[in-house]
Order: structure tokens, then C-alpha cells, then sequence
């Protein structure tokens, strides 16, 4: 009886028109932030951190991405451990002090610029691979469906490819690896092998809030309504007047920066240190879309639901198969395959709109109840 509506009157379109219109809601989300901001980080550890709450947290930004691409904008995207890659290595460069290189007298005199710090690196690594993003994003504007997926599998595959043969692009290293140098926030290092497990959580966090911030406000404005006409019927949505050259690239860029951020994330603040085809490998584009299917397309929220079920999944199943019941380690990931895949086939089939369409079928069955109207 606690989860109702009555008594709350809207007198104006802002307030009837945003996010949380009910006050439980609300409360509930500034209680969830408080928890998030002011107490998780005093009670957490190196455990948790690497194994839940980073990965959380950066997973989110990807699928909060990608979704903006294949949930609102209707576009399939095969590509998005290329564009995290895109986003690491520009972090790094930037982190390290961008090198160019100018012609002068004849000779070619390289020129190093100074480092950027961390979080400017972060957020100019996303614009980076927005641009990247807008660049293959192009083929959207002549094919769509299948030859799309192609396309942006193919874009996956030339960045991995990329970052492999251009020995500019990880500072001529002999390994081929890109390892991230310490770096502080107001003192407080947040990448480096000296990273308190809080600065590195709040570090994150705050990312991710500022992500969620942006794409709830694009997509409930001009620009997600415009997406939304190209993902249910192009050709009617160019009838109306939406131009689908500014709202297919607007997306991909959109969507390319918050992957190129949770790349940069990625890089880092969680593994310090990157070889690229491992990390940014085919599997971590199917990853993150199994985490949009789940979750569930179209929906903000679908995205933290998602990225929490497969980042909560195997350590679930770590720790009860293996550590509890004594499962060959193999087992357990096999399993996990097969309940992945499963759940995406019923997800696909029975509720398309995945564990977000669930979470708001339960919401209006609790309005209504203990009344079986």
C-alpha cells in the first residue's frame, strides 16, 4: 500500500514530465546515491572492487552507449570492443603526453605535448572515438539490418588490427602493450599500482552518473525522439522531417563516446595495463550487447540491469559452484555459457524488452495491489 501516487499533484509539464514522477521513486534513487557516494566506499575492498563494482560500473557506461545505437536509434553495432580499444589508447596517449609529428626544413621533428590530466584524458578519449564512432558510422546512411552488423564487425576488426600494427599508437613499445602510469586527482592517485580501492570506485561512479545523467536527458529530449522515428520507420521519420543523416551519425557519435569512455575506464582504473586483441577482443562486443539484450533495448535503466546480471553471474557462480560445491572450474564457466545463452533466446522470444520491461510490470503489480485491478 506504500507504493501509490495519490497525493502527488503535478502543476506544471516539468513535473509531470520527469523521470521519477513518483516520490517513492525518488526517494529511492536519492537514497541509492547516497549509499553509492557516501558509504560504499568506506566499507569496500581490493575484492570487491575488481570483481564487482568496477566492472559494474564501467559495463554500464558501454551499454549505456551501445544502447543509445541498437535500443533507441535502431542501429546494429558489432563493434564496440573496437571503439572501447579507440577509447583506451587515446587515454593513454594523452595521458602520457600527445607526440605529433611536423615537417621542418625538409625533416620530419617530433614535437611532444604536455600530459593531460586523467579525468580531461578520459572524457577527450570519449570525443575521440566519437569522431571514430561517426566515421563507421557512415555506411548507416546506405544499408541497415545484417549488412550493418557486418559493416561494424568489420570496423571491430580493422581497429583491433589497427592498434597492433601502429607502433605510434602504444609509444613504440617493444611488447605492443599500453600500461597506465599513476595519475591523482587533487593528490589522490586513481590509476597506478597505488590506487586506493575507494578512489578508483568513486573515480568510476562518478563517470557513470554523469553518463546516465546525459543519455536520460538526451533520450527523453529532441534527440531521442528522433532516434526513436529512425528506429520504428525511417522513411516515415524523413516524411515528418527528421533528417536521417544528423540523427543516425548523431547517434553513433552519442554512443561511440560513452563506449570510448568506459574504454578509457577499462584501461586505466581496472586492468592498469592492455594488450589489445585480449582485451578489446571480438568477445567483449558480444559481451556488452548480451548486456543491452538482457537488459533490455530502449531503456537507461536496462543498461545497469544488464551490465549487473553478467557481472554478478559468474562471480555467483564461482563462488557457489566452485568454492562451495567443489566444481571443476571449466564446468562453471561452461554453465555460464549455457544459461547466457539461454536467457538471451527467452529474452529475444518472451520479453524483448528484457529484465527493464520485467522490473516495470512488477512496479505497476505492486500499484495495484492487494486489488486484482
Amino acid at each position: 500500500m506504500f507504493y501509490r501516487e495519490a497525493g502527488d499533484f503535478k502543476t506544471s509539464y516539468e513535473a509531470d514530465n520527469q523521470t521519477f514522477p513518483i516520490k517513492f521513486d525518488r526517494y529511492r534513487y536519492y537514497a541509492v546515491l547516497v549509499i553509492a557516494f557516501a558509504m560504499v566506499p568506506f566499507v569496500i575492498n581490493d575484492y570487491w572492487v575488481n570483481a564487482v563494482f568496477l566492472p559494474f560500473l564501467i559495463y554500464s557506461i558501454a551499454a549505456i552507449g551501445l544502447n543509445i545505437l541498437v535500443g533507441y536509434c535502431g542501429q546494429v553495432s558489432l563493434g564496440t570492443g573496437g571503439f572501447m580499444a579507440v577509447g583506451a589508447y587515446a587515454c593513454y596517449k594523452f595521458m602520457t603526453g600527445l607526440d605529433i609529428w611536423l615537417m621542418q626544413d625538409g625533416e620530419w621533428v617530433r614535437y611532444a605535448l604536455p600530459e593531460i590530466n586523467i579525468f580531461f584524458s578520459v572524457i577527450l578519449a570519449g570525443l575521440v572515438t566519437s569522431v571514430v564512432g561517426v566515421l563507421f558510422g557512415l555506411p548507416s546512411l546506405r544499408i541497415k539490418g545484417f549488412y550493418l552488423a557486418v559493416a561494424t564487425l568489420a570496423a571491430q576488426f580493422f581497429l583491433v588490427w589497427l592498434f597492433n600494427k601502429w607502433s605510434w599508437t602504444y609509444n613504440y613499445s617493444a611488447s605492443g602493450q599500453i600500461s597506465a602510469p599513476e595519475r591523482t586527482i587533487m593528490g589522490v592517485p586513481v590509476t597506478g599500482a597505488e590506487t586506493a580501492p575507494w578512489a578508483a570506485y568513486l573515480f568510476c561512479l562518478v563517470f557513470l552518473t554523469l553518463s546516465a545523467l546525459i543519455a536520460r536527458n538526451l533520450t527523453r529530449g529532441m534527440a531521442g525522439r528522433k532516434w526513436m522515428a529512425i528506429r520504428d520507420m525511417d522513411i516515415a521519420a524523413e516524411i515528418i522531417g527528421v533528417n536521417p543523416l544528423k540523427a543516425k551519425l548523431s547517434a553513433f557519435a552519442v554512443s561511440s563516446f560513452f563506449v570510448g569512455i568506459a574504454g578509457a575506464l577499462f584501461f586505466a582504473v581496472y586492468l592498469g595495463a592492455v594488450e589489445v586483441g585480449e582485451a578489446f577482443g571480438i568477445n567483449k562486443s558480444f559481451l556488452v550487447l548480451f548486456m543491452v539484450i538482457i537488459g533490455g533495448l530502449g531503456s537507461i535503466f536496462g543498461s545497469f540491469a544488464g551490465a549487473a546480471f553478467l557481472v554478478l553471474l559468474p562471480v555467483l557462480l564461482k563462488n557457489t559452484l566452485v568454492g562451495g560445491l567443489g566444481w571443476p572450474t571449466d564446468l562453471a564457466a561452461h554453465l555460464e555459457f549455457i544459461i547466457v545463452g539461454g536467457l538471451i533466446v527467452t529474452f529475444l522470444v518472451a520479453e524483448p524488452h528484457g529484465l527493464a520491461q520485467l522490473w516495470r510490470v512488477t512496479k505497476e503489480k505492486l500499484r495495484l495491489w492487494p486489488f486484482p485491478h
